[in-house]
């Protein structure tokens, strides 16, 4: 194993700022929580997790939100098991990612540029960015959704039809939508900018995540609660790993497990490790993190959502079609019979709202860091804080989505990206020459490889059915004819997807 990484490329500015001698203590507790029983040892980790949840913040966003949407309306309790699976697969990738930065302390930017090759990364960083800035626009366009809904509720009229029959926004819908835009810019500014220019910084990024995560699963919590729970049908769906017969179905299925995890949380990851100045010593931890804070929370509120839309839209009648005119607001009103009026669809809003919160300051955390990598730039908090308002003209989300070639060359960078950096995490977690003994050994490393090689088979899968219907499907429209803003009706409607 290399002891020391390249001058220069070791560790992250705010790491400086950690108190020492609180690191070396915290070390001390973790060896000592090794020998401790169960619940006690996850008390433990549970109060030291951080970069789990920034990664759980991003995957938790308006395509999660939409996949589960359809999902449950599609098939009821049935793909329940998709996304456990799916996350699963991407986890033990983020732990091989984890193993490679714990264990040599370097950025894996650089690393990966000069034991591999340099083109690796920088595709890498500008899928990252690219991702970051397209996906940027569905979060925003979710959260303004939900709030003009919340508004209509109340009586405030934020659409309108001109003579020819087209639906547009009135004064009070541009209101409300760049209001709840620049409400949630506000706070990704405030949060991100706290996090990348100290220690406390981090700390008070990071207890934002966990409000947000909470807020997320009690509003779901409380839609699920009301509407009830067939628990047979949960179980069935946990653990029969139910297959739709329709091609449709099992796109969806295949899709799903392929793209859990977007390319700009691959980026993410890494970074957030060394920003929280942890080491070698922290390897167990972060393995807990990852479960806690990244995967419990990820299946937890996807789980939710499936089950509330099987409750209210599923029709068991209409088979294995898949539901793809739904939007996330549909989903909101479908609750009105089940919980008065007005509460399902306060609450499920509200959801949605807290989804993309954390989804909007994750890409811009994740900007900060890569420009700065990407253009070798060292670190400074002015560098970092410009950056990370690099994704800030999503903000138009909340009225219009992009022209349909941005998309489309997104998904074509990214999802090719993806089973690239995955086949980079594997290689590196297994090179010998530059993890020493940390590339583990016995039956132990081969199912751990096994597992690995699983994940890359099925983000080739993956990404071949989301660049058939995201790009190859979409070329005929993208030659045929030009678009401009999208009206109110088709908003949210099929572009919210990306982590």
């Amino acid at each position: 194993m290399k002891s020391s990484a390249p001058q220069g490329n070791a560790g992250l500015p705010m790491t400086s700022k950690w108190d020492p001698e609180k690191l070396q203590r915290e070390v001390a507790e973790l060896q000592a929580l090794e020998n401790q029983p169960f619940l006690t040892r996850a008390a433990g980790y549970l109060k030291r997790t951080g970069p789990g949840l920034l990664q759980s913040a991003m995957t938790l966003g308006a395509g999660s939100a939409v996949a589960s949407v359809v999902a449950g309306a599609s098939f009821g309790y049935q793909l329940l098991w998709v996304q456990p699976v799916a996350m699963l697969l991407g986890v033990c990738m983020l732990a091989a990612l984890g193993n490679v930065v714990l264990t040599s302390g370097e950025r894996p930017y650089r690393a990966f540029g000069r034991e591999l090759h340099p083109l690796i990364p920088l595709l890498w960083a500008i899928a990252t960015i690219v991702a970051s800035v397209i996906w940027h626009f569905p979060q925003y366009g979710l959260a303004a959704g939900a709030a003009r809904d919340l508004a209509d509720m109340f009586g405030i009229v934020v659409s309108s039809v001109d003579a020819d029959g087209k639906r547009g926004f009135t004064g009070a819908g541009y209101a409300v939508s760049f209001g709840i835009g620049f409400l949630l810019l506000g706070i990704g500014i405030f949060t991100t900018w706290n996090y990348g220019s100290r220690a406390k910084g981090i700390k008070i990024y990071e207890w934002f995540l966990r409000g947000v995560i909470a807020l997320v699963i009690l509003s779901f919590a409380i839609v699920v609660i009301s509407t009830g729970i067939n628990w047979g049908e949960l179980f069935r769906g946990l653990f029969a790993f139910h297959l739709p017969r329709s091609p449709e179905g099992i796109q969806t299925v295949l899709g799903a497990i392929g793209a859990a995890v977007g390319i700009n949380m691959t980026f993410l990851y890494g970074y957030s490790l060394l920003a929280k100045g942890w080491g070698q010593n922290h390897k167990q931890l972060s393995r807990w993190d990852l479960a806690m804070s990244m995967f419990m929370p990820f299946v937890l509120v996807t789980s939710l959502i499936i089950i509330a839309m099987a409750n209210t839209i599923y029709n068991p009648a209409l088979g294995d079609v898949v539901r793809t005119d739904l939007r996330p607001v549909d989903a909101a009103r479908a609750l009105e019979p089940v919980m008065g009026a007005n509460l399902g669809r306060i609450v499920f809003n509200l959801g949605f709202i807290a989804m993309t919160c954390g989804a909007i300051s994750a890409h811009m955390v994740v900007c900060g860091f890569t420009m700065c990598e990407m253009l070798k730039l060292d670190y400074t908090v002015w560098r970092y804080r410009v950056f990370t308002l690099v994704p800030a003209v999503g903000l138009l989300g909340v009225v219009t989505s992009t022209p349909l070639w941005l998309p489309v060359v997104a998904s074509a960078i990214c999802f090719t990206m993806l089973p690239i950096a995955y086949l980079t995490f594997l290689i590196m977690n297994n090179r010998r020459s530059y993890l020493g003994s940390a590339v583990g050994s016995g039956w132990k490393r081969a199912v751990f490889n096994v597992i690995l090689a699983v994940a890359v088979a099925m983000s080739v899968v993956g990404a071949g059915i989301q660049i058939k219907s995201r790009v190859i499907d979409k070329l005929p429209e993208l030659f045929g004819k030009r678009t401009a803003l999208m009206s109110p009706a088709n908003l949210d409607r099929g572009f919210l997807q990306g982590s």
